[in-house]
This record gives C-alpha cells, sequence and structure tokens, in this order.
C-alpha cells in the first residue's frame, strides 16, 4: 500500500520517472550532481501537468504530490471537483484552493512516515508548497524567483506549515514566522526554515528517547507522561530548589503532567519530588527573587505553591547574566499548567484530551528548536506557546472557547463529513504522533483526522484568532501612544502636570529674555509700560496730596 511506503522510496521512484520519461514527479539529488543542476531544487524547469491556469511552480507541486499519494492528476482533480464547494471551485480562486487541496493529502500522507522531519527532500517540498501558494495561477502577476533563495511570505506559511501539526500551530503560526523571518527582512528563506525542521527534528528524537528511558519511570508509568525537558545535569548549569531556610541543588524534570525535582546525592540522584501541574491543586507559579540567607536580591527563580504543600517552593536557575533561562522555564512551567486548566474548564475527555496536550506538548518543542537557533526575538516564550499567548492576548479567551468548540465538534463532522478527513481539512495533531507511534492509537473510530486548517476558507478558529491580533495591535498601538507622551522616564501624571504648568514656563522664559534685552526694541517697551504703570499711581497721589 501507498500508506506503507516510505517516503525515500517514493523520491526514488521520482527520480527514476523523471529520467524515464522527461516528466516532473518527485526527484531527489542525485550522487555526485551539483546542487544547481538538481531539478528537485529548480521546479521551475518541470513539465506542466494537465491542469489548466496553473502556474509552472503549482503545476510542479501538484506533480510531486501525485506522485506521493499515488494518484493521477486528473483523478486528484476528479476528487477535489466532487468534494469542494461551488466557492471553493470558483475559477478566481481555483488553482490556490486546489494547490491547498492536493498539499493537505499528500502532507497527511508523508507525515504519517516514521523520521519525516529528518528527510530533506521533504522539507524541501513543503517549502516549495509554500511558494506555489503565492504565485497560484498562470495568469498571476506576481513573479517569484523559483530556486534555493526563494523566500516566502507570512501569509503562504501560515496556510501550509499549520497543516503538519509539528512544524506549526494555528494560533501561533504568525510569531513563529516572525521570529524565523527576523534576521531576513520579514521573508522566510529555505536554509532558515531547514535548521528549524532540523531543530525540531533533534527535539523530537529528545523527547521519545528521554520519555522510554527509565527516568522517573515509577512515578510516570499511570499517566503515560511523557518528558518535555530536563535541566540541572550539568555541574556548569545547576537548579537550586529552595524550601524554607533550606537550598538543594539537583535535576528538574517537565512532562506533560508534572513537574519533578531529583536532589543531587554522592553519586546520584535522591527520590524524586513531584509538583503537580495537571490536578486542581491551586496551583501558582510566578517569577520569584531569590539571594543568600533569604534576601531578594536576583531576579532568577520560580516559585511554585499550592494546596498540596505547607509552603511555597522555589526553583533557581542561575546564570552569569540575565534571566532567559528562568524565563524559558517559567514559560514551559506555565504551558502545562495552563493547558490542563483549559481542560478541565471545558470538561476535555478521552481523546480529544489527548490532542489538547499534545498541542501544548509540540509547541514546547518548537520552542526548543527556536531557541537552539538563538534568534534575537524579544519575548518569544510566550508568543510561541498556544496557552501562553491565549492568556495575554486580548480576546484570548475566545480564541480558547473556539478551540474547544472545534475540538468538541470533530467526531461528529468526521462521522457526517467523511471525505473532509481526506483534503479538504489539514490533519490533527493526534492523527500524527499516533501515526509515529508518539502516542496510543486506541480504537481506530476515535482517530482525530480533521485539522484546524481548511482548503479555500478561513476556519473559526483563524478568525478568532485574526480578530484577537487585530485588538492586540489596537492595544500596542495605544499603548505606544502613551509611551510617547513620556518625556525623561516621567509617568503620564507628571507629564500631564507639565504640560499644565507650561504657560508658566513660557513666560519666565520671556521675562528672563526681556531682563537679559536679547531683544532690545521688546525690552525697551517693556520698561515703558512698566515705569507707566509704575508712575501713573504716583502722580495720582501727589496731586491728591495737595
Amino acid at each position: 500500500m501507498a500508506m506503507m511506503r516510505s517516503t525515500r522510496d517514493l523520491l526514488m521512484e521520482g527520480f527514476e520517472g523523471l529520467v524515464r520519461d522527461g516528466s516532473f514527479k518527485w526527484p531527489v539529488p542525485r550522487r555526485g550532481v551539483d546542487d544547481d543542476d538538481d531539478p528537485y531544487r529548480s521546479p521551475s524547469a518541470c513539465k506542466s501537468t494537465s491542469v489548466a491556469g496553473l502556474s509552472p511552480m503549482v503545476s510542479a507541486v501538484v506533480s510531486r504530490c501525485s506522485r506521493v499519494l499515488d494518484v493521477s492528476i486528473e483523478d486528484l482533480q476528479y476528487d477535489f471537483d466532487m468534494q469542494a464547494s461551488d466557492s471553493i471551485k470558483h475559477p478566481r480562486n481555483y488553482a490556490r484552493n486546489f494547490l491547498e487541496y492536493c498539499c493537505f493529502r499528500a502532507l497527511a500522507q508523508v507525515s504519517q512516515v516514521a523520521g519525516y522531519l529528518a528527510d530533506k527532500s521533504l522539507r524541501r517540498l513543503t517549502f516549495d508548497m509554500m511558494l506555489a501558494w503565492e504565485v497560484p495561477s498562470s495568469s498571476s502577476q506576481l513573479t517569484v524567483k523559483v530556486d534555493v533563495d526563494s523566500t516566502v511570505s507570512l501569509e503562504a506559511f501560515s496556510r501550509i506549515a499549520p497543516a503538519i501539526p509539528t512544524i506549526a500551530d494555528v494560533v501561533t503560526s504568525s510569531n513563529l514566522f516572525d521570529v524565523l523571518s527576523s534576521t531576513t527582512g520579514g521573508r522566510l528563506p529555505f536554509p532558515v526554515y531547514d535548521k528549524y525542521l532540523a531543530g525540531l527534528d533533534r527535539a523530537f528524537k529528545k523527547m521519545k528517547t528521554q520519555s522510554e528511558s527509565s527516568l522517573l519511570s515509577g512515578f510516570r508509568s499511570q499517566r503515560g507522561e511523557r518528558v518535555l525537558e530536563v535541566d540541572g545535569t550539568l555541574t556548569t548549569q545547576p537548579v537550586l530548589e529552595h524550601v524554607g531556610i533550606s537550598t538543594w541543588p539537583g535535576r528538574l524534570t517537565l512532562t506533560d503532567h508534572a513537574l519533578y525535582f531529583e536532589a543531587v546525592k554522592v553519586v546520584t540522584f535522591d527520590k524524586p519530588k513531584s509538583y503537580e501541574l495537571a490536578e486542581d491543586a491551586k496551583q501558582i507559579v510566578k517569577p520569584e527573587l531569590t539571594g543568600p540567607w533569604g534576601s531578594r536580591l536576583f531576579d532568577k527563580a520560580v516559585m511554585y505553591k499550592s494546596t498540596a504543600l505547607t509552603e511555597p517552593v522555589i526553583i533557581e536557575f542561575p546564570e552569569l547574566a540575565g534571566h532567559s533561562r528562568r524565563d524559558y522555564w517559567l514559560a514551559i512551567i506555565s504551558e502545562v499548567l495552563y493547558v490542563h486548566r483549559f481542560v478541565r474548564k471545558f470538561n476535555i475527555s478521552g481523546v480529544d484530551k489527548e490532542e489538547i496536550i499534545l498541542k501544548a506538548s509540540l509547541g514546547i518543542l518548537r520552542l526548543q528548536a527556536i531557541e537552539e537557533l538563538a534568534f534575537p526575538a524579544s519575548n518569544r516564550y510566550e508568543s510561541l506557546l498556544l496557552f501562553n499567548l491565549c492568556d495575554k492576548l486580548p480576546g484570548g479567551d475566545v480564541i480558547l472557547e473556539t478551540l474547544a468548540s472545534t475540538i468538541s465538534s470533530r467526531s461528529s463532522a468526521h462521522a457526517n463529513q467523511p471525505g473532509m478527513s481526506i483534503g479538504m481539512r489539514s490533519m490533527s495533531a493526534f492523527a500524527v504522533l499516533s501515526n509515529l507511534g508518539m502516542v496510543s492509537p486506541g480504537n481506530n473510530s476515535e482517530r482525530l483526522f480533521v485539522g484546524e486548517i481548511v482548503v479555500g476558507e478561513m476556519s473559526s478558529l483563524q478568525k478568532a484568532v485574526t480578530e484577537s491580533m487585530n485588538n492586540y495591535k489596537k492595544v500596542e498601538l495605544a499603548q505606544a501612544t502613551v509611551d510617547g507622551v513620556k518625556v525623561d522616564g516621567l509617568d503620564t501624571n507628571l507629564v500631564v502636570m507639565k504640560e499644565l504648568l507650561s504657560p508658566v514656563s513660557d513666560l519666565w522664559r520671556f521675562l528672563v529674555s526681556l531682563a537679559l534685552w536679547d531683544e532690545p526694541f521688546k525690552s525697551f517697551i517693556f520698561c515703558l509700560l512698566s515705569s507707566s504703570i509704575i508712575i501713573r499711581p504716583q502722580t495720582k497721589l501727589s496731586l491728591r496730596c495737595y
């Protein structure tokens, strides 16, 4: 079956087809062939497909999708015409919507193959999908240079990248793009995108290795927890736990349900302490100051407080300068805490609950990949984590309500419209990771294949995100206006007081100017008027005396 074939086999077949009959399939670099001569890196050299009205780039990508799916282009077009509504098939947007349909179907299949993120040919294919999205029809007036130096826009990235939930999320995709393109003028080039996916692949492998190891196995086995991050294993980067006046170095582990601290012993670690994040224990997680003998000098710690503890626990992340290490841990701990609050608030259970927790976990893995690239982006932690972002955004509660509604309606939508799972929508995180063995698949009837990107349309979740982002920009603009009123660090009230007193200041400067005779004529007139005002009452008084 095509589903069981590896991406590498599909790539090799595509190249053989290219050599045999000259048509463009899904070629890969040949051994000993320079990159400049590689047709995979130069899709513009490919022949056109039989679908009229497509740009050369779209024709090339559709041909490659056809090879991935082992379905003819004619059959792909027939399936699309049968499933799509009249508005989606409108000639004005037909090329782009047909491209999205082919991309979603192809990505749904290749993402079932273990190690797909490590396949550089597949990374290139997903990037070329974004390039093609920008110039969909042959009548397009835009010109795109189709080579390795081509770049993609935010709109193209936000439509294609979230189709594979491991790469991007609908809610945070625009912020992710901003970080990735921060050093390249707001456009995303392939080398940066490729490095990001390579880092994401390493983060996935690390999570899988740590989760399958014996680390905390006795504590994690009941809930099947996945290990998301570990710190304190290096002597150069210790983690300190403060409880009362006691301080202990140790190893800190974050899973998708709890936080664990293991104090260092002579040659090993002590029994782990568990700090719950999944259950409702009125937990509070916030930044905290630490210092010797209980002083509050260094802003490098996280405070955890819950009803299960008699006193708060402070976990410190020492570093020479700044507190980015603490900020990173505060964000990922908060993300796990927030996602479980979300689950409880909307009474989400079963596969739906697994899907939501996976979304938070994927956000943390993407953040790890970004951290590895060391982009100079401010406040990137909260902006790249779904539940952190919704906690900060105006209208974030609307996004969460829409997300909950989307999750709860998926099963019925899948039952009523089974064709929508084939290509009209992207796949869900649970479907992708269950295919890769990262989660337990359970019953096939419970598997979710309906994602958050819809061909040719904006989903309800995308609409909620767009509205919230627009409101956030308005808030930022208003704040910038307030900040613009500030003078030399003075707050708004002092600035207003200064503005009220400005006439007095202007009068004082005018009098000083007259006294210095900067403008002699004005000073003479002022002296004449002043003298007359002073002398005239004195003259009247003298006349009365007589």
